[in-house]
């Protein structure tokens, strides 16, 4: 999966939001864990 935005601060809004229903779809599967109940981002 990719994330685009028009500037660095969007680019990584976008991702932060991918990563975020990645592991909200998971969940709700039942194919995660509780490790997930803790998210942080940082960003480089």
């Amino acid at each position: 999966m990719l994330a685009y935005g028009s500037s660095q601060d969007d680019a990584i809004a976008r991702v932060q939001a991918l990563s975020l229903r990645v592991v909200a779809d998971r969940l709700e599967n039942e194919e995660a864990g509780h490790e997930y109940l803790n998210i942080s981002f940082a960003a480089a």
